[in-house]
């Protein structure tokens, strides 16, 4: 059975047109799965509908083969760990209290955290090497710090899933990288990831399994190897790329120009 499997999905905002449709797609454990596509295609608006912040107009998404139209939001918040592309940090919580709210969906209603609640907070930051931030306000950390932080409250929640909507943006070069290997290594500890990215070389940096999407479906899906080459580049964005081996294990993908010269 698989983790997560997206079938015959389409949503609308309004009676104007999908913005996807007949979208199908099976995460097992374990996988890396990114999502790429132009501007505008509606990559963050199907990631929103795989934790059901929106509702599909056709078609089901299934956590572990049940739908997710008959789990509660405490029971989705249990298996899916979700981290949007912004966020603007409101109130100065510490550090770790914004970790510690990752356990949130494993209270009751009138349940308060416990022993076990804060020791597994810790950890979550011990993994991250964000320990030495636990008291600081969370509204003074750099991009790149939230970002830790945030990947911390994902893993104190306890989930079966990331979904990560443009986990690299508004992160500098180094912080980029770190990012994502921070995403692999949490896929080989056997967690299952579906991320949205503008960049084809963090595809083959991190992903086992590319979709691009564009037109409101699935143009492609398959092996990054397979998936991102010259032709389906060419067709998602526009623009004239080419695909270079810079060593046996390592692809990158270099846009050139655009294909009407201009």
């Amino acid at each position: 059975m698989s983790i997560l499997e997206i079938k015959d999905a389409a949503f609308a905002y309004d009676e104007t047109g999908n913005i996807f449709e007949d979208i199908n797609l099976t995460v097992e454990k374990g996988d890396v799965v990114c999502i790429l596509g132009p501007n505008g295609c509606g990559k963050t608006t199907l990631i929103k509908c795989l934790n059901r912040i929106h509702g599909l107009n056709n078609g089901t998404v299934y956590i572990n083969g049940e739908d997710i139209r008959h789990i509660d939001q405490r029971e989705i918040a249990r298996n899916i760990g979700y981290i949007p592309q912004g966020h603007i940090p409101t109130f100065a919580f510490t550090v770790f209290d914004v970790v510690l709210m990752g356990r949130t969906p494993h209270l009751d209603f009138f349940e308060s955290l416990g022993e076990k609640d804060y020791k597994i907070a810790e950890k979550a930051l011990e993994k991250f090497g964000i320990s030495h931030m636990r008291d600081k306000p969370y509204t003074t950390l750099s991009g790149g710090e939230q970002q830790l932080v945030f990947f911390a409250r994902v893993i104190a929640q306890e989930p079966r899933i990331l979904v990560l909507d443009e986990p690299t943006s508004h992160l500098d070069f180094g912080n980029q990288l770190k990012t994502l290997d921070i995403i692999s290594t949490l896929a080989s500890e056997g967690l299952s990831v579906v991320m949205t990215s503008h960049f084809p070389d963090h595809a083959f940096i991190s992903s086992n399994k590319v979709a691009i999407l564009k037109d409101k479906n699935f143009m492609a899906i398959g092996k990054p190897e397979e998936v991102i080459n010259r032709e389906n580049m060419e067709k998602a964005y526009g623009i004239h790329v080419e695909i270079v081996d810079i060593d046996p294990d390592r692809k990158i993908c270099v846009p050139m120009k655009t294909i009407n010269g201009i």
